[in-house]
C-alpha cells in the first residue's frame, strides 16, 4: 500500500482494497473510522435534541432510536423518498435490508460522510450531513438502488432512482458505477448516465452532467478517475476519460479526454494549466483556474 492508499483508508474508514487511490499523497485533515463517525453523530444528535426540543422526534426516528450508522442512513433516505404509494415503513425495511446485506455499502457511506466533513468548509458536523445535505442523501439513495439493480431488481431500482430525482433533484442511473469518498456539493441538477464510472475520492458540484452525446448505445458515458473535481455547471459528454487528479472548471463543456494532473476550461474545454503531481483537486476544492 502506498502513502495515499494508507491515508485514504484511514480517512474513509474502509478497507484499502475498496479504494482506487490517487497516485500522490493527500494530507488527511482528520482520521475517521466508521465506529467513530457513528458515535460522533449520536453525540451530536443528543446535543441538538437538548438545544432544540422541537427536533427531538425527528432525531429519535432518524438517529437516536437506530442501532447503527447504516440503519440511520436507511431511516433518513426512507423519510426523504416516501410517498403515498411508497410508504416510509416499507422503504425503511427495504433499505435496512439492502444496507445490511450488501458488502461494503455501509463503509462507502461512511467514506462519503468523511469526504463531506473534510472538504466542505460550510459543514458544521456529521449530523448535518446525514439529515440535511441532499448531495449525501442522493448518493446513498443511488447506492441502495445500485445494489437492487445488481440483484436483478431493475424495476424497483428505477422507481427509487426516479423518486430520488423528484425528491432531491439529482438524477443518477442505478447502473452507473460510483466509488467511495465521493462528495456532491449542493448537488441540485446533477445528472449521471447509465454507463458512467466515477472512481473514489471525487468531488462534483451542482448542475454537472455526466452524459452521452446523442442516441448511441453501449458504453457511452464519461469515466471520471480518482482525485477529480468537477466545477458547477460543467458538462462532460461521451465515453471519454477525465484523468486522475484533474479539475474541470465551472461551466465547461468537455468533449475530449482530459489528461491527468491538469485543469481544463471553456466551451469546448481545453487544457489551461498543469498541476503538481501531489495536488488533489477533489480535496483542495479550489474553484479558481
Amino acid at each position: 500500500m502506498n502513502t495515499t492508499e494508507a491515508t485514504l483508508a484511514r480517512r474513509s474508514a474502509i478497507p484499502a482494497s475498496l479504494l482506487t487511490a490517487p497516485a500522490a499523497s493527500v494530507e488527511a485533515r482528520q482520521t475517521w473510522t466508521q465506529e467513530g463517525i457513528w458515535l460522533e453523530i449520536r453525540a451530536e444528535a443528543e446535543q441538538t435534541a437538548a438545544q432544540e426540543p422541537l427536533l427531538l422526534p425527528r432525531l429519535k426516528t432518524m438517529v437516536l432510536d437506530r442501532p447503527t450508522l447504516d440503519a440511520a442512513i436507511a431511516a433518513v433516505i426512507a423519510r426523504r423518498l416516501a410517498t403515498e404509494d411508497l410508504p416510509e415503513a416499507a422503504l425503511r425495511e427495504l433499505f435496512d435490508s439492502a444496507m445490511r446485506d450488501t458488502p461494503g455499502i455501509a463503509q462507502r457511506a461512511a467514506a462519503d460522510l468523511a469526504a463531506v466533513k473534510d472538504r466542505d468548509p460550510a459543514c458544521p458536523n456529521l449530523l448535518h450531513v446525514v439529515l440535511n445535505l441532499k448531495g449525501f442523501q442522493s448518493l446513498q439513495a443511488y447506492r441502495i438502488a445500485h445494489a437492487l439493480w445488481q440483484d436483478g431488481r431493475q424495476a424497483l431500482a428505477f422507481a427509487l432512482s426516479n423518486q430520488a430525482s423528484v425528491a432531491l433533484g439529482v438524477d443518477i442511473h442505478p447502473a452507473a458505477r460510483i466509488g467511495c469518498g465521493v462528495m456532491f456539493d449542493h448537488a441540485t441538477g446533477i445528472v449521471i448516465g447509465e454507463t458512467t464510472v466515477v472512481e473514489d475520492h471525487v468531488s462534483i458540484l451542482q448542475n454537472v452532467t455526466l452524459g452521452g452525446t446523442g442516441k448511441e448505445h453501449g458504453d457511452r458515458h464519461p469515466k471520471i478517475r480518482s482525485g477529480v473535481m468537477i466545477g458547477a455547471g460543467a458538462k462532460i459528454l461521451g465515453n471519454i476519460e477525465v484523468g486522475t487528479m484533474s479539475k474541470i472548471a465551472a461551466g465547461s463543456v468537455v468533449l475530449r479526454p482530459v489528461p491527468a494532473h491538469c485543469t481544463v476550461a471553456g466551451v469546448p474545454a481545453r487544457v489551461v494549466r498543469h498541476h503538481r503531481d501531489d495536488s488533489c483537486p477533489s480535496d483542495e476544492m479550489d474553484q479558481t483556474i
